[in-house]
């Protein structure tokens, strides 16, 4: 039994068998009843279902006899799945990211290289990352990073488990787990240069990005989904606007939000903090307030200069519209920013001691 398991229960594994033993005794009694001997024959028996009547008028106007039909299988093929599905994605960008990349890998070189993506190329950077991890553990190629550039769109989990030594960049859009698990090097999501559009009114990434990732850095010129930085604890980022239940049981690291952010943000968070744009003045009623609590970031000057560092490294990897506006007129908007952290955290303790000059804080922020 895991730790877990055993908070919850305190029996006996024993225990656990037998009442599993008797689930199965009691699974073939009523298939015998039913006149069948194995869990697969009963696939596709309408006949032996029985339809109830409804408790509602609603639910008495549900037609289900398209439901019921007694399927019929075709000469030669069952009625149901009896091989595994080919691979939607045979890894092929993957491959060829790898393949570029070896040498460089095994030469402890750094690489610029060059590729299209689109949504079909899913958990681009895995075998990257796992290759270095390898050869030189996951940080062991940090200050020789493989610098992959993309453009297109890419699929789920672009950057997943990114190592340190991997920087990626995407000019285009992603979808959903975008450096889910990141342990380190950074990722870089920016519109094509041209855009029409506003980059803080635009979604750029997918839902649930950077879950669970424990280090590396994170800029996006454009908004994330929901469930933003759900379970960080260690990657620092700064994106321009997220959904609901940002940072979400969030541990450890640092989330910068230049725009507006959905509902429930912070619920669970014990650890890290987050600076967010208040420019309307609402954002604490969207704060789900159990654990966290909201100061401004203008009454605390070594948290100014640090996120006036977050803001500068931000516009350098991404040449954010956003981000230069904001940086244009500084004392303005940094008073509109809110400070969120865990109400457990001591604030002089966040950055570390305030003896610290603003220039060694900008240089921790790159």
């Amino acid at each position: 039994m895991t730790s877990c398991a055993a908070n919850h229960y305190r029996g006996l594994p024993e225990s656990v068998i037998n009442y599993f033993n008797f689930i199965a005794q009691e699974t073939r009694l009523l298939m015998a009843e039913l006149g069948v001997s194995q869990l697969v024959d009963l696939i596709g028996r309408t006949d032996l279902l029985v339809e109830l009547d409804g408790f509602t008028a609603k639910q008495n106007k549900l037609d289900l006899s398209a439901l019921l039909q007694t399927a019929q299988p075709q000469p030669g093929k069952a009625l149901y799945c009896t091989e595994n599905n080919p691979p939607f994605d045979d890894g092929l960008l993957n491959k060829a990211l790898l393949s570029q990349a070896q040498p460089h890998i095994a030469a402890k070189q750094s690489k610029a290289l060059y590729f299209d993506i689109r949504n079909t190329d899913r958990s681009v950077g895995a075998t990257l990352s796992g290759a270095i991890a390898a050869q030189h553990g996951d940080q062991g190629l940090a200050s020789d990073p493989i610098k992959a550039n993309f453009s297109g769109t890419a699929g789920q989990s672009f950057g997943v488990w990114n190592a340190g030594g991997v920087e990626l960049t995407l000019t285009g859009d992603a979808n959903d787990y975008l450096g889910k698990g990141m342990a380190g090097g950074c990722i870089s999501v920016l519109p094509p240069v041209g855009s029409a559009f506003r980059s803080h009114e635009a979604s750029i990434i997918g839902n649930t990005c950077l879950y669970g990732a424990t280090g590396g850095k994170l800029f996006a010129a454009g908004r994330a989904g929901e469930r933003f930085g759900v379970r960080n604890s260690g990657a620092i980022t700064v994106v321009e606007g997220i959904g609901d239940n940002g940072c979400e049981y969030m541990t450890g690291g640092i989330v910068c939000v230049l725009g507006r952010t959905g509902v429930n943000f912070g619920a669970g968070m014990t650890g890290g903090f987050a600076y967010v744009l208040d420019e309307d003045g609402e954002f604490r009623k969207l704060v789900n307030p159990e654990l966290v609590e909201v100061l401004p970031v203008d009454d605390l000057a070594i948290h100014e200069e640090h996120l006036h560092g977050l803001i500068t490294e931000h516009v350098q990897h991404t040449g954010s519209q956003r981000g230069e506006e904001l940086l244009a007129n500084w004392p303005v908007w940094a008073s509109c920013f809110a400070l969120v952290k865990p109400k457990s955290s001591d604030v002089k303790a966040l950055l570390g001691h305030r003896s610290r000059s603003a220039a060694e804080l900008r240089v921790q922020a790159q």
